[in-house]
């Protein structure tokens, strides 16, 4: 079987039906649960700075501003406490709070920080280095790699968390190109291969895991505190440190799709961006920026009645949504976009509940408009434009429909609204079967995005990983592979549990 059939092959057999959900374990053990964070024993640790809450705009990389980078993307935002049960919040978003995501720093003439690999460490918020490097490039850099450990999704989610691993890349990347934007810095994805991240971030150096969960690779990020050249060629890492822990999680389950998966969408060499020029967003983030991103929670339910959102605010939440370079975090997609949004507006002043439709590349319409159903009205809207193509499907109460299709969740209708995320599934896999893992990595990206402006208009946000993928097709009136759902969103006023308890994300550091 080729890759293409096997990404294929993986896809169909992880979706979820009305009558049966995809493959999973029978049951949960919340007790052997894997262990959150990541460690290497033996590495020796180097301790960062917590940041303030304003954005701290500089033009030199150094020390200070790789700890505040961090903290933002994929530190602890908080700790929830109920009864005896602690667990932690991040501030990238994670399919069950599962935190498959790992992150690594690359160093090179960094003010403060010496030369090497190292591992970033969010309970801690320190960095464990990893290995040297050898390199004979003169000018600084900072890279930053991101890892997956699937077993901390298949633990709950069987067959089907390689798709929500992918969807966390995407959410942290977002979450460090948010980060980077309180220092004024740009990122931008390195096309470089699997082998390639594996080498540099010591994934495939057989004494760095023995008996502990393997990491997968994923993403390469260089961070630029001004415009600057892209670095041409990777250092090498040498006299490597440090022994990774095993994480647990009884019963370990073998879920052998999940490496086919893996080895069908391993590619030696990410494609070519659209647009290789490296260029900061001149103008200067919200001012609010690092409030709403130490604030960004999922929403655990919603209370309808509360959940009535001004037309207003809904166009300012839309508009963050569609692709712009000049619109964070967006600048860092160079690729075309594959990912467009069906809504299920429920509780939206001026505009009547229904299905609507918001393409988020002109050329993706006339698409959509031949796949679905013949009936769908694609009529204009109050807030409908050139650069925001909302489109009214069909009128009607939604709410049942919205609940079902998201696995029958309360969710996706006591909300104010609620989307999927269609892929031009086919169009973009005749690029390789890597270009699975792109798809999600934009969806997860928008879901960032999605979080966050929920937060910018004050209300909240979550996402919804379970659906049931071809009822959403056949509500639609789609009959093939030419668009797939990937992930669904939901917004909308949020209900406090005010049994659980909120505590600081790094106290802990004070009393140790």
């Amino acid at each position: 079987m080729n890759k293409i059939k096997a990404i294929r092959a993986y896809h169909q057999r992880t979706k979820h039906q009305f009558g049966a959900y995809a493959r999973g374990p029978e049951y949960l053990d919340w007790d052997n649960q894997p262990a959150p964070f990541r460690r290497f024993s033996g590495a020796e640790v180097t301790p960062l700075t917590l940041a303030s809450d304003s954005n701290d705009q500089t033009s030199q990389m150094n020390f200070n501003g790789i700890s505040k980078l961090l903290e933002l993307s994929m530190g602890i935002s908080a700790w929830k406490a109920f009864g005896p049960d602690t667990w932690a919040l991040r501030c990238n978003p994670s399919s069950g709070n599962l935190h498959p995501t790992e992150a690594y720093v690359v160093s090179h003439q960094i003010e403060g920080l010496n030369d090497g690999v190292y591992h970033y460490a969010p309970k801690e918020h320190a960095l464990e280095l990893r290995a040297q490097l050898d390199t004979q490039d003169n000018s600084p850099f900072c890279l930053i790699g991101l890892s997956s450990i699937v077993w901390r999704e298949a633990w709950k989610y069987g067959e089907r968390a390689y798709r929500y691993v992918q969807l966390d890349i995407g959410h942290a990347l977002g979450a460090i190109r948010y980060a980077a934007a309180t220092l004024g810095w740009s990122i931008t994805i390195l096309p470089v291969g699997d082998s390639a991240i594996s080498a540099l971030l010591g994934l495939s150096h057989e004494n760095s895991f023995i008996d502990a969960e393997p990491e997968l690779p994923d993403l390469l990020l260089q961070i630029f505190p001004e415009e600057t050249l892209q670095l041409k060629e990777l250092p090498k890492a040498i006299h490597w440190q440090g022994l990774a822990n095993a994480l647990g999680g009884d019963p370990y389950l073998n879920w052998p799709v999940l490496d086919e998966a893996h080895k069908a969408c391993h590619e030696d060499q990410m494609p070519a961006l659209v647009s290789a020029s490296i260029a900061n967003i001149r103008k200067a983030p919200p001012e609010n920026l690092t409030k709403l991103i130490r604030q960004r929670r999922s929403a655990q339910s919603f209370i309808g009645k509360q959940s009535t959102l001004s037309l207003s605010a809904f166009e300012t939440f839309l508009r963050q949504l569609i692709p712009s370079s000049d619109l964070l975090p967006w600048d860092v997609w160079r690729y075309p976009p594959r990912i467009h949004l069906v809504i299920f507006i429920h509780r939206v002043e001026g505009l009547e509940p229904g299905l609507y439709s918001l393409p988020r590349q002109a050329e993706a319409l006339s698409s959509m408009q031949t796949a679905m159903r013949n009936d769908f009205e694609w009529a204009a809207t109050a807030i409908t434009d050139e650069t925001l193509p909302l489109y009214r499907l069909l009128e009607g109460d939604m709410r049942k429909v919205a609940r079902s299709l998201s696995c029958h969740q309360e969710i996706a209708s006591a909300s104010s609204f609620s989307f999927g995320m269609l892929a031009e599934f086919d169009k973009a896999l005749e690029q390789g079967a890597s270009a699975y893992r792109h798809m999600h990595w934009e969806a997860g990206l928008l879901g960032q995005v999605a979080y966050l402006a929920a937060e910018d208009i004050g209300i909240r946000g979550t996402g919804i990983g379970c659906f049931f993928d071809d009822s959403v097709h056949l509500t639609l009136g789609i009959e093939d592979s030419q668009w797939q759902s990937l992930y669904h969103f939901t917004v909308g006023y949020p209900r406090i549990d005010s049994r659980i308890q909120t505590l600081p994300p790094y106290a802990h550091l004070d009393s140790e």
